[in-house]
């Protein structure tokens, strides 16, 4: 059996030590050593053992392929960030803020798991590793929630090395179709002194629990904690040992909860599932633009429909705009799923090239939905939601517009106009103003706004 011992090694220069030290003796960094765990060499093949046992070259096309083998979640909206649901092995980092509905989900995705994997029929069995609640407290989510309980396992311990020892036998000799862990921050290993979210037991934890699922063939997911700038905690070698790393956005104050794909070894990056929050948990929302424009005023002026892409999906978006004169010597700007830096910059093309003077105006954008605009396809739509404002004219209700505003006052076109133009229409916009048929502000503006 190959020896582990535990060594220090410096995040800076890679250097090692046996002890702590608050100086790196090698490049002089502070506070760079962080406790790792170091194999013997005879230790590195096992991940091999699941071709034989053997650390030889394995040719491609004898390797199973899991392209059929994929395991339904029973949630279409988490199937389509996966790619098409779950593949055998897979490794996903589920990140987001506390209270924002991690739990909830994976309790309803242990829930509806597909009975089936790959062509044959078995028994579903979910293992949910609760290293933050009790037993007792994961009970009362699940019959708020009305789940089907029968075919989930609870296993309220934190040690890796008994949880791995578990995984065979805490199911009464069911098969796995899903490990669940909630979360990795709470995972310890005795073959380090660390405590629990430590750098080198985040790292080493979810290394051995990788391992055992690429062996087995069993999917997995990791729950991760986010910091207070909104990256997930602990080492960045996490998001770079899995192979998807989910988000899940919204605010507290919204009903709309975003399923956001930053990787995916398996499928589309960028993917978003849109799910609803209500008291029997996430509902999906197949057709989200719908669902955006439900409660938008017609006819107010500041107010103007944009097609963004969310992944490989348009959705429409209402972008709202108010402008109000101030009595100080400098104008504020604010925006809400707008970026301010963007929103600057627009102003100033504002002002300088369609005439629409802003120096003594407040300027306040919303992205209706609490949704976040990444792409600059919004441009075109808040500078005409600000135009509309400061006018005081409505923008048609049929209008809608997607385009980025460059600083010399042109409109460019933006990836996928096709697919924007197509759901505009679906949704009844028969007025689409974009780069292709306005080529400056000035002009949309004018024709939009007369």
């Amino acid at each position: 059996m190959p020896k582990n011992t535990a060594v220090f090694v410096c995040q800076s220069c890679g250097a090692s030590t046996q002890r702590w030290e608050g100086k790196c003796p090698t490049c002089g960094e502070w506070n760079t050593l962080v406790e790792e765990i170091q194999r013997e060499s005879k230790s590195s093949t096992r991940l091999c053992q699941g071709y034989g046992g053997q650390a030889k070259p394995v040719n491609l096309n004898q390797v199973k392929s899991f392209t059929n083998s994929r395991i339904s979640s029973g949630i279409g909206e988490m199937d389509r960030v996966l790619g098409g649901g779950f593949v055998p092995g897979q490794v996903v980092l589920l990140a987001g803020e506390p209270g924002i509905g991690k739990s909830t989900l994976l309790l309803q995705i242990a829930s509806k798991l597909e009975k089936q994997r790959g062509r044959t029929p078995i028994t579903a069995s979910v293992l949910y590793v609760a290293g933050e609640e009790s037993p007792e407290q994961i009970k009362l989510r699940a019959e708020r929630l009305g789940i089907n309980q029968t075919l989930i396992s609870i296993l309220p311990i934190t040690d890796v090395d008994e949880i791995i020892s578990n995984f065979n036998s805490s199911t009464g000799g069911q098969i796995l179709n899903l490990i669940i862990i909630d979360s990795i921050q709470t995972l310890t290993t005795s073959d380090l002194t660390g405590t629990a979210g430590s750098i080198g037991q985040v790292r080493e934890c979810a290394t051995r629990i990788s391992e055992y699922a690429k062996i087995n063939h069993i999917p997995v997911i990791l729950v991760g904690h986010i910091t207070k700038d909104g990256t997930i905690a602990g080492p960045k070698v996490l998001e770079h040992l899995v192979d998807t790393v989910l988000y899940m956005e919204g605010e507290s104050n919204h009903l709309f909860r975003l399923l956001r794909t930053t990787k995916n070894r398996f499928g589309a990056v960028s993917e978003v599932g849109v799910f609803s929050m209500n008291d029997k948990g996430l509902v999906e929302v197949p057709n989200p633009s719908d669902l955006f424009l439900e409660e938008r005023l017609k006819n107010v002026p500041g107010s103007v429909v944009t097609i963004v892409m969310e992944g490989t999906r348009p959705v429409a978006l209402e972008i709202q705009a108010l402008t109000s004169k101030t009595p100080f010597g400098f104008p504020k700007r604010t925006a809400s799923g707008f970026s301010l830096n963007r929103l600057n910059l627009l102003c100033a093309v504002l002002t300088k090239r369609a005439g629409i003077n802003l120096w003594d105006q407040d300027v306040f954008i919303n992205v209706a939905g609490g949704v976040t605009i990444a792409e600059p396809a919004g441009d075109l739509a808040v500078c005409l939601a600000i135009a509309s404002s400061v006018k005081n004219k409505p923008i048609n209700a049929k209008t809608v517009a997607f385009g980025e505003v460059g600083l010399s006052g042109e409109v460019r076109r933006v990836a996928r106009m096709g697919e924007r133009s197509k759901e505009a229409r679906k949704l009844g916009f028969g007025n689409i103003v974009s780069g292709e048929n306005f080529k400056s502000l000035s002009q949309s503006i004018n024709i939009v706004l007369g």
